[in-house]
């Protein structure tokens, strides 16, 4: 059986941290933006809790995150059952590791985002020096990022344990990094219900095994990774703040790029990063554009010199005030709105402001392959996949304090839904989708229609989509969580009486929030067809171009207006005549 397509579209992400001391709710969150291309799979899947018999063995898959990012049954989840209308059949592993008695349930996109004891993860693609290839493709490592993020969620309670977890396993069975464009390396916020980390990793020079350091992120702060390295200097001896392999200091030293000797500390970015990669301001101004959000009274630069040199911001800081969900929703839907760098200004944005700037073509005929240059970069991105916001809350325990805040598509066009890992199956409509088959049960499709549609008028229509986001998030989501953190907290985990609970009150309000997102774009196309703002009971009202931009392309060097002598003509002409007369030409 094949092993799936190589390595599907681009991912570069964007993760933020929250501990416990900088959150509104006293919870710890970590969000992440799933930025791949079109075939990347977006679907939002439980997979169970499960025993095992001793000496059992685990089997590793590739993974290659484009649709199906696995075809099986050993991972026992129904959706991931191979479909014989697209001619899919189970896939082989590339290897297999010892497993262990018990495995927690959690829910998965194309990364573990959260399990049943509150661990949560969020991944971002880094650049880094070594890169390797997976096992059964050339090379011999067996655990890619997501594999790691399956095993953090199938065997860790907590976020210290997590990351150990996976360092350790790691090591021991090679680790191999995404390759492409987007780097090697890999970067993973990890939380709990008490702190939060930040995990960096890559392989080893022999690409049998990895290299990685981790950082707890201070309470009352908040951290960003964006496709770039992040943890500077290490200290193996401060166990509470750091932990790393020690490879990490042994390669340094073997490659002549630190020693112990100097006094210093190793900078596992400085040494192990690549840098930004598509172009500079590629990573950075992400970090920028959320800690102005977050953290507006520090003066951070917006540009900056090389990346991994100028140290541009800080590993963490404390926000300003107390950061809710929505407010890292509001960040991952950020444009850099009202800055310098605001996508959605300036000719490129259109007549209408629209923020997205699709990417370069590679086609015969590709203006990119003339045109040297690059887009800004904004965290908002049209081509998300999905995105999510894991959260960990200990005061509600176990069985109503995980939830994680998931939507499909891009931020900016789609809407937020909390679900629980302690769900018998996440609902349909975010369970499937198949980038490559159009489907209206699924949420992933609803949103690609508001999100598209919203190209056309993006400054009006962007008001009634934030309008709808937040009636379906900050009120009915809002409500849904409380109402079940009421009726969920203290059942039992992994009783039949915790997971009706909990399908009852996120199952409704989920598929209520896709049916209101799937008329949402029904509304859209009504309002604002063939370039009106139709509002009933007014009529059509027609809003023209904006002066700036018709200036900018031409239109005052059109066609002249129609010569006064014949306007004088016309004018002298019997009414019906002129009538019939315009009416020919017309």
């Amino acid at each position: 059986a094949a092993l799936g397509a190589a390595a599907g579209g681009a991912h570069a992400c964007t993760t933020l941290a929250v501990t416990r001391g900088a959150s509104a709710d006293g919870g710890v969150y970590v969000a992440h933006t799933n930025d791949g291309e079109a075939p990347t799979d977006a679907r939002l899947v439980k997979v169970p809790a499960a025993d095992h018999a001793p000496g059992a063995m685990r089997p590793v898959f590739f993974t290659p995150e484009s649709y199906p990012r696995y075809a099986g049954d050993a991972r026992g989840v129904p959706e991931y059952a191979p479909r014989a209308d697209l001619n899919q059949t189970a896939w082989e592993p590339i290897g297999h590791i010892p497993e262990v008695s018990h495995t927690y349930a959690y829910l998965e996109e194309t990364y573990g985002a959260i399990n049943e004891h509150q661990l949560g993860i969020a991944e971002s693609t880094c650049s880094g020096v070594f890169g390797t290839s997976p096992a059964g493709q050339g090379g011999k490592a067996l655990l890619s990022v997501d594999v790691l993020t399956q095993l953090a969620m199938e065997r860790a309670a907590k976020a210290r344990d997590a990351v150990a977890l996976m360092g350790a396993a790691a090591e021991e069975y090679g680790f191999y990094g995404a390759g492409s464009f987007e780097g090697t390396a890999e970067s993973l916020l990890v939380s709990d219900t008490e702190e939060a980390w930040i995990f960096h990793i890559l392989p080893d020079p022999t690409g049998t095994s990895a290299i990685w350091a981790a950082q707890r992120v201070p309470d009352g702060e908040v951290a960003v990774v964006a496709n770039a390295f992040i943890i500077r200097e290490v200290d193996p001896d401060d166990e509470d703040n750091f932990q790393a392999s020690a490879s990490a200091f042994s390669v340094a030293q073997e490659k002549g790029w630190w020693s112990p000797s100097s006094g210093k500390k190793l900078d596992f970015t400085a040494i192990y990063s690549d840098g930004e990669y598509a172009h500079k301001y590629y990573s950075g101004r992400r970090v920028w554009g959320a800690y102005r959000l977050l953290a507006p009274s520090v003066d951070l630069p917006s540009e900056y010199g090389e990346y991994r040199k100028s140290r541009p911001y800080p590993v963490s800081l404390k926000p300003d005030a107390k950061v809710s969900v929505l407010d890292v929703l509001d960040v991952l839907r950020d444009h850099y709105e009202g800055t310098e760098y605001d996508m959605t200004k300036g000719l490129a944005a259109g007549p209408f402001g629209s923020p997205n700037r699709i990417a370069a073509g590679v086609g015969k005929g590709a203006g990119e392959a003339e045109v040297s240059g690059n887009w800004e970069r904004s965290i908002a991105l049209y081509r998300t996949t999905d995105s999510y916001v894991s959260v960990s809350r200990g005061d509600l325990g176990d069985a109503a304090g995980p939830v994680v805040w998931f939507a499909p598509g891009a931020a900016h066009g789609t809407v937020f839904v909390p679900l629980s890992p302690h769900m018998t199956r996440v609902p349909h409509a975010y369970s499937h989708g198949n980038p490559l088959e159009f489907d209206r049960t699924t949420a992933t499709w609803g949103t690609k229609y508001v999100s598209n549609i919203m190209d056309l008028k993006w400054k009006f229509m962007v008001r009634d989509v934030a309008a709808a986001q937040h009636a379906l998030e900050a009120v009915a989501g809002a409500a849904a969580v409380e109402a079940a953190d009421q009726k969920c907290k203290g059942l039992a985990l992994g009783s039949g009486a915790l997971a009706a609970c909990v399908d009852d009150v996120y199952g409704a309000h989920a598929e209520k929030a896709n049916e209101a997102w799937w008329r949402l774009s029904d509304v859209l196309m009504f309002k604002y067809a063939d370039g009106w703002v139709n509002e009933l009971p007014k009529s059509a009202d027609s809003t023209g171009y904006p002066a700036w931009w018709l200036h900018a392309v031409g239109y005052a060097d059109g066609p002249p207006p129609v010569p006064q002598q014949q306007m004088a003509s016309a004018a002298a002409m019997p009414v019906g005549v002129r009538r019939a007369g315009a009416a020919a030409t017309y």
